[in-house]
């Protein structure tokens, strides 16, 4: 019986990370939708490491005629010419109350670099990210769909 409380316990704590992953966090898989288009775009992967939020490319979502591992040709740091995918384009987000806040997104289409923040939506099913110049009413908002 002690073996059964025991096997319990040890699977309740090991669950407990993937729960709270799936319930608020931003930590995870993400699809991004084209605003254009509006069919998919893109797969980020966003991580935590120290507190602090970053997130990288791991899937375009391309026609068949299309560059299927473009540069980012347009870039005007470090990323210039680097391919977009594995290359982190979300930076420096760190827990502000309810929200992330203080970092940097990069869109590759057109190489800018902008601040960002990102809000955690509907349980941790979405997250509404924000790019913008000075402050966030002066910007764009995107909504991803969390993919695990």
């Amino acid at each position: 019986m002690r073996t059964l409380i025991n096997a319990t316990l040890i699977a309740a704590v090991l669950a407990a990370p993937l729960a709270w992953a799936q319930d608020g966090s931003p930590v995870g898989l993400w699809k991004t939708i084209d605003d254009s288009s509006g069919k998919p775009s893109a797969l980020i992967r966003i991580t935590e490491n120290k507190g602090e939020l970053t997130g990288k490319i791991e899937k375009l979502f391309r026609a068949p005629d299309e560059d299927q591992n473009p540069k980012c040709q347009l870039c005007t740091d470090a990323r210039k010419d680097q391919p977009i995918i594995g290359m982190t384009i979300v930076s420096g987000l760190k827990k502000t109350g309810d929200e992330y806040t203080g970092g940097e997104i990069l869109d590759p289409k057109n190489g800018k670099v902008y601040k960002s923040k990102l809000t955690v939506r509907e349980g941790g099913k979405k997250v509404e990210v924000r790019g913008f110049i000075g402050m966030p009413m002066f910007g764009r908002s995107q909504v991803w769909l969390r993919q695990e």
